[in-house]
């Protein structure tokens, strides 16, 4: 690709990606995209051919980021329920594109699904490696526990601030919320 050609693509996966996290996929405008991005609105088209295309991309770039940044499990489970806290945290509108990405598709199979099945399943394998047991419906549910631990409070703030106190949304209060989070985890699996 072409210098300008990539920083096009960039741009509007960029502003995709917010303008995604705020309204979702049906809650998106394409002429939004365009105008946050600086570029004509079928450059989207001649990019990724339509709307939901382009939703479909921001998840793969989304994903992506929470794999390089997140590593798998391995034998410190409590270790990667914070680096999830953390990575949620310092992240918010990941947590809020799978939100919506769930809300569109529902049950439907998602573009990319059998790649998702697979780093699902390698989450699944390291922590059942780690804990020293054969990968298992278990294990996966474990895996799945200990992301929605990590998560919750990342994805629910209005809850969390309902719940805990403002503190919810002090950086402070979200240390102590980490740090309640990993001990629970750690208390779990002991």
């Amino acid at each position: 690709m072409p210098k300008d050609t990539t920083a096009t693509r960039d741009a509007l996966l960029c502003a995709a990606r917010a303008e995604f996290a705020e309204h979702g996929i049906a809650g998106a405008r394409v002429d939004r995209i365009a105008q946050r991005a600086g570029v004509n609105k079928e450059r989207i088209y001649g990019h990724f051919g339509n709307k939901e295309k382009l939703f479909d991309a921001v998840m793969r770039d989304a994903l992506d980021e929470v794999a390089e940044s997140v590593a798998l499990p391995g034998d410190d489970p409590v270790d990667y329920v914070g680096r999830i806290y953390d990575f949620h945290r310092d992240n918010p509108t990941v947590v809020r594109l799978l939100m919506w990405e769930a809300l569109h598709y529902r049950q439907e199979a998602l573009p990319g699904e059998a790649q998702r099945v697979a780093q699902s399943a390698r989450k699944v394998e390291s922590l059942a490696r780690g804990l020293g047991r054969d990968p298992s419906p278990d294990v996966a549910r474990l895996v799945l526990t200990l992301i929605g631990l990590a998560v919750w409070p990342n994805a629910m703030p209005t809850v969390a601030r309902l719940i805990v106190g403002p503190e919810a949304d002090t950086p402070e209060g979200k240390d102590r919320m980490r740090d309640h989070v990993v001990e629970f985890a750690r208390a779990a699996l002991s």
